[in-house]
């Protein structure tokens, strides 16, 4: 498999908004994607849970499979999973670009996110509240995308945490991180400006795109919150 280059072209578009299908009708799955993508969303994030990891199962394999078929859109998938090292080679042949892996549940997250990039993949790596950033330190030159978590996932519809704002300025005034920030959990027109002033440049947003009749204005409302908020940063 050839390498994704997508790296250089989601940081091109920072900060911007990744519909999280999670939140979509999956009686209704293609043309929900259909939506954002004429929207203009740049990926679409795809949350796989296992029940044991977090308290909820959402989607497998084929469902990312049935989502290749549908957009060609790069597919960030976020892999919530007590053993990921089983999953990543099956979801990168479904069509997953980005793969993301939690910190919690791997000694040394080296060699996984290793054999992520010799797939092909741009490969994650992602913290939940609880955890400190520094913990990820020894792996940032390792990770092409440090997905930081502001809610403890699970479900949907959670509210910010702003404990990531922290972390996400971290990573951004770190020296030798130069993995794109993603920030995960209750993103909305009320946190958003916060999210990217403190650095996040993938800001992923389920309910606050999906649950709009209009996605086109809605992503058009939340991203240019966004640009506010780093632009805010920038002034400084």
């Amino acid at each position: 498999m050839q390498p994704v280059a997508l790296s250089p072209s989601l940081r091109s578009a920072a900060p911007v908004v990744l519909p999280s299908v999670l939140a979509c009708d999956f009686a209704r799955m293609a043309d929900e994607v259909a939506t954002v993508e004429a929207a203009g969303a740049p990926a679409l994030h795809v949350d796989i849970m296992d029940g044991h990891f977090v308290p909820n199962l959402s989607i497998g394999v084929p469902v990312v499979e049935a989502l290749r078929r549908v957009t060609d859109l790069p597919l960030d998938v976020h892999l919530m999973l007590d053993n990921p090292a089983d999953y990543v080679k099956p979801f990168r042949e479904a069509g997953a670009d980005i793969i993301t892996v939690h910190a919690e549940v791997l000694e040394d997250p080296r060699p996984l996110l290793d054999e992520i990039r010799s797939l092909g993949a741009l490969a994650g790596l992602s913290l939940n509240p609880p955890m400190p950033v520094e913990k990820l330190e020894p792996w940032l030159g390792h990770c092409d995308l440090i997905l930081v978590m502001s809610v403890m996932p699970g479900f949907g519809g959670q509210k910010f945490d702003p404990v990531a704002l922290d972390k996400l300025a971290w990573l951004r005034d770190h020296p030798d991180c130069d993995a794109l920030r993603e920030v995960d959990g209750g993103v909305n027109a009320d946190t958003i400006a916060a999210a990217a002033e403190a650095g996040a440049e993938l800001l992923v947003a389920g309910t606050a795109v999906f649950g709009a009749e209009d996605r086109s204005a809605r992503l058009e409302q939340l991203n240019a919150l966004a640009r506010s908020g780093s632009h805010s940063h920038t002034a400084r």
